[in-house]
């Protein structure tokens, strides 16, 4: 075996010990929560009321207030950056405008969450009048994840190749004719990668959510969108440091931890089967 072999066979080593590291980690994690939280997951757990300080009953509150954030966050988020993302790459061009609608893209993404809470409680709560409500957190976590959805979109539409846009313009296409039934439907099944990572880091934020929507102990369920609701990631924070029973208390939040984790695999793999039906449907057609 030459220099050459013995430095590439040691280098994909240490990238494969890597790898196997990170699921190592990922594993390790998630065998911790399972092994403290699955002892509290009951029928009682996931549908009752939190009583006694929040040490006993269920998140049954929590489960529809996250559900809630997460679906009005993307009823808004995603029809707005797949539309900026397909205006970005198909119809601005290359000019210093664009230039710096990315650069202003990259920057927003990089803006901590908890100022987006600062931006929310200001104009949805207090200037639009919204209040402390569904819709001001939806909107609120919208925004945050907006520029993620943008991103994402703009890539997987340039991925697809300008022959298929040449091509249809050729048969007498216009070009709104041909995003809406050549590009966007190949472009589809990337953009839904834009939809799982939105929907895992919307899911996850107690920042944003704490100035705009989040309860600190409301046992019942929303009757409208203008409503507060309480909401898995707050509620985990607040049982970790405000129980008075300790014990009970962190039971409670690796339950907590364990159902928020089980509610965002199981959307990723709705929309990764989502993702992958539409592939298929592009390779038939």
């Amino acid at each position: 075996m030459n220099k050459k072999n013995i430095i590439q066979w040691f280098t994909f080593g240490i990238f494969r010990a890597l790898s196997y590291l990170v699921v190592l980690i990922l594993f390790f994690i998630l065998g911790f929560i399972i092994y403290n939280g699955i002892g509290v997951i009951s029928w009682e757990f996931l549908t009752g009321f939190p009583e006694d300080g929040m040490t006993k009953g269920g998140i049954l509150p929590a489960i529809v207030g996250t559900l809630c954030l997460m679906a009005g966050s993307m009823i808004f988020a995603f029809p707005v950056g797949v539309m900026s993302g397909i205006y970005i790459n198909e119809y601005a061009g290359n000019n210093w405008a664009v230039k710096f609608i990315r650069i202003m893209t990259n920057n927003l993404s990089g803006i901590p969450s908890i100022v987006f809470g600062l931006f929310g409680m200001s104009l949805f709560v207090n200037t639009l009048g919204f209040g402390d409500s569904i819709l001001a957190g939806s909107l609120t976590l919208g925004l945050l994840v907006l520029p993620l959805v943008i991103r994402t979109t703009e890539e997987a539409m340039k991925a697809i190749p300008d022959s298929f846009r040449t091509g249809s313009l050729a048969l007498g296409a216009t070009r709104l004719q041909t995003i809406w039934r050549v590009i966007l439907p190949m472009a589809f099944p990337n953009i839904i990668t834009g939809l799982i990572l939105s929907v895992g880091r919307v899911s996850g934020e107690t920042a944003p959510i704490l100035f705009t929507v989040a309860a600190y102990f409301l046992p019942k369920l929303p009757a409208s969108i203008f409503d507060q609701v309480m909401a898995l990631p707050y509620h985990l924070y607040v049982i970790s440091t405000s129980g008075t029973d300790i014990e009970a208390s962190r039971s409670m939040a690796y339950g907590t931890a364990l159902v928020l984790i089980s509610i965002v695999l199981l959307i990723n793999i709705l929309a990764n089967s989502l993702r992958k039906y539409f592939g298929n449907k592009v390779k038939t057609n």
